[in-house]
C-alpha cells in the first residue's frame, strides 16, 4: 500500500481527495497536516509540514493548500524525497512550474496534478466522439463553466494574492481539456477582469486559443443563471450540445462512495444531443464520469505499471496559457504562442 499524507483539509480534500483515497485499496492515509483539529477524521495530524516529513512514513503528499503555498509546499516534500500530487491549478507561475519539474527529475520522484476533469462524463463523451469521427473535423470548442454568484465573499480564493480569482480556478479545468483534446494553440486573445462591483481578483474570464484551422472559446461569469451549455462543439458534420455539469462532484458531496454503482452516472435529462446538417438529432449516451481514475492511474504509475495520465509538462503547459491570456488581457491584444518554451 501507498503511505499517503494529505495537505490541508478544506473543501476540495474533503469532496474529492479523502474519498477517493478512502475508496482505493492501494492507499494508506497515514498523515494529515492541518492547522485546525479535525475529529471526524481518525489520521495522525500535524500542524506543519515539516514535522509531518520527518515523522511519517508517507511516500506520497498530496497538497490540497491555498494555491500560494503550493510552489513551497511541493518543493520541500519533493526535496524531502515524497512523490506528490498538487490540487490544479499546479503554481502560479511558469517558472515555478519549471523548477518543480527540475526538482522532480533530481530527486526521481513523481509529480503530478490533480486535472480530475479530464474524467468528467460529458468530457470523456465529447473525448470518444471526435475520436470516432462522428463531428467530423472540429472547428468550434464553447466550453463554458458559469455560476450565479453576484456577491463577493472573503475567502482566499477571491481575495487578493497569488493564484486567487475565478482564472487560476475554473479556468485550470478549462485549459486542461482543451489542451487534451487539441494540443497547443498558436495565439491567444484573453479578456480576464472583475465584474461584480468590489471585486479585488478576476471573476469573468472569456478566453479564446486560436489554432490554424480550428478556435477554442473558455468561458466563465458570475452572474449566470440560465441554461447555457457547458460544451458546444461544431464540426463539419454535425454538432454537439451538452447542458448541464458533471455529476460526481454533486455526489460526493451528498456523500456517495465512488464504489456505488450509481457513481457518475447521469440522469438520461442531461444526456448531451447530436446535431445533424439534415435537421434531425439524437441524444448521447454519456460515457460513465470517473474522478476514481486519477489515483488508480497514480498508484500504477507508482508501481511501474502505466505512464503517469496527468503529467507535469501537461500542467506546465496550463500554467503558460494562464499567464499569457492574462497578459493578453492585460495588453488588449492577441498574443502568440511560443511553443518551443513549452
Amino acid at each position: 500500500m501507498i503511505n499517503t499524507a494529505i495537505i490541508g483539509c478544506g473543501m476540495s480534500a474533503r469532496t474529492f481527495h479523502l474519498p477517493l483515497i478512502a475508496a482505493n485499496p492501494a492507499y494508506r492515509l497515514t498523515a494529515l497536516v492541518s492547522s485546525r483539529a479535525q475529529p471526524d477524521l481518525a489520521i495522525p495530524r500535524y500542524a506543519d509540514t515539516a514535522t509531518m516529513l520527518a515523522e511519517s512514513n508517507a511516500e506520497l503528499v498530496i497538497i490540497t493548500a491555498p494555491n500560494s503555498a503550493h510552489y513551497e509546499l511541493a518543493a520541500e516534500c519533493l526535496a524531502a524525497g515524497r512523490h506528490v500530487v498538487l490540487e490544479k491549478p499546479m503554481v502560479n507561475t511558469f517558472a515555478e512550474g519549471q523548477a518543480l519539474i527540475r526538482l522532480a527529475a533530481e530527486n526521481r520522484r513523481l509529480l503530478s496534478v490533480f486535472h480530475n476533469r479530464r474524467w468528467d462524463s460529458d468530457y470523456l463523451t465529447l473525448k470518444q466522439l471526435l475520436a470516432d469521427g462522428v463531428l467530423g473535423d472540429p472547428r468550434l470548442l464553447i466550453s463554458r463553466w458559469d455560476r450565479y454568484r453576484p456577491q463577493v465573499r472573503d475567502r482566499w480564493r477571491e481575495n487578493p494574492g497569488a493564484g486567487a480569482g475565478i482564472w487560476y480556478d475554473l479556468g485550470a479545468h478549462l485549459l486542461d481539456q482543451a489542451l487534451t483534446l487539441f494540443g497547443m494553440p498558436q495565439a491567444v486573445t484573453g479578456n480576464c477582469r472583475a465584474l461584480r462591483p468590489g471585486s479585488p481578483t478576476v471573476d469573468y474570464a472569456h478566453v479564446q486559443l486560436h489554432y490554424p484551422d480550428f478556435e477554442a472559446v473558455l468561458h466563465t461569469s458570475p452572474y449566470s443563471c440560465t441554461p447555457v451549455a457547458r460544451f458546444r462543439v461544431e464540426g463539419d458534420r454535425s454538432n454537439f450540445v451538452k447542458f448541464g455539469l458533471d455529476v460526481q462532484e454533486a455526489q460526493l458531496k451528498a456523500g456517495m462512495s465512488p464504489r456505488d454503482a450509481a457513481y457518475g452516472l447521469e440522469d438520461a435529462a442531461q444526456f448531451g444531443t447530436l446535431y445533424a446538417p439534415d435537421g434531425s438529432a439524437r441524444t448521447v449516451p454519456p460515457v460513465r464520469g470517473d474522478f476514481a481514475a486519477f489515483y488508480r492511474n497514480v498508484a500504477a504509475a507508482l508501481r511501474g505499471e502505466a505512464p503517469l495520465a496527468v503529467t507535469a509538462r501537461d500542467a506546465l503547459r496550463g500554467i503558460y496559457l494562464t499567464e499569457l491570456a492574462q497578459q493578453s488581457s492585460d495588453a488588449g491584444k492577441r498574443l502568440a504562442v511560443d511553443v518551443a518554451a513549452v
